[in-house]
């Protein structure tokens, strides 16, 4: 089951990659046509680093807003894609720091390279692999940067391992993401495109706290918090009229959240 959805994830976000729009198909993404998702898209464009022909419109908040990097640090992206957060972060950690984006999509890496050499960025490097076997050493990176990635990770205590086993005691991560509040109904469940979308393979807001304190971090924060706006044809495509009006009596919703904490 996990490696078909990771099959699944992989397909879209590859297509996604060979758009040449950055826009994304509704109801398959996290961007904003969707999801309605207002953290993203303009406020990019204020950001130094942010890249027009980077930004695919993936993300659900913007982690390098609350991530703290400074001059010389090493900063990981995890799900780099095209490269918009990668490029942000080597403005902010200077010629002296280090950006490496990882992506389980080649066709991602491929075109963050061209974007990479395009725009002249040497202090950024690019490197195809998986969130729960990170191709990076131990103890090597001072801050970790995600966006809307790590709910498409189907073992999240794994991925957050890793997150840990890779940062360097004192470094910490700075990772916006989609939780919910309540239950997940079958008919979101049950859908791969609404997993592949971010909907289906969040979970809530409390496991996923509770998995980063489990796996050890420290002094976790939510810094920034936005409900998402659920489009009505997403109810009507997979839930009953009854079941809809279940869900919103339930007190459910999905947030788009940036996490931070700390390896001590």
């Amino acid at each position: 089951m996990k490696e078909n959805v990771k099959d699944v994830v992989k397909e879209k976000y590859a297509e996604i990659a060979e758009q040449n729009a950055g826009s994304c198909c509704a109801p398959g993404c996290c961007g904003p046509q969707i999801l309605e998702i207002s953290m993203i898209g303009d406020d990019y464009d204020k950001i130094e680093g942010h890249i027009d022909e980077a930004d695919l419109g993936l993300g659900c908040g913007i982690p390098t807003e609350y991530a703290d990097i400074k001059s010389g640090d090493t900063v990981l992206d995890l799900g780099s894609g095209a490269g918009n957060d990668a490029f942000i972060a080597s403005k902010l950690a200077g010629p002296s720091g280090y950006v490496i984006g990882v992506d389980m999509t080649s066709q991602m890496i491929d075109r963050a390279n061209i974007n990479k050499e395009k725009f002249k960025f040497t202090n950024v490097e690019f490197r195809l692999g998986e969130i729960e076997a990170l191709p990076v050493q131990d103890d090597s990176v001072n801050v970790i940067l995600s966006n809307c990635v790590l709910n498409l990770v189907p073992d999240k205590i794994k991925a957050f391992s890793e997150i840990y086993r890779v940062l360097k005691p004192g470094g910490h991560f700075c990772i916006s993401d989609v939780v919910i509040v309540g239950e997940l109904p079958e008919g979101f469940k049950k859908s791969a495109e609404l997993y592949a979308g971010c909907i289906s393979g969040a979970i809530t807001r409390d496991e996923y706290i509770g998995i980063i304190k489990q796996v050890g971090f420290a002094e976790v924060q939510i810094p920034k918090e936005k409900r998402i706006v659920i489009p009505e044809e997403l109810y009507e495509r997979y839930l009953s009229g009854d079941e809809k009006e279940k869900l919103l009596n339930s007190g459910f919703g999905i947030f788009s959240v940036t996490v931070k904490a700390l390896k001590k």
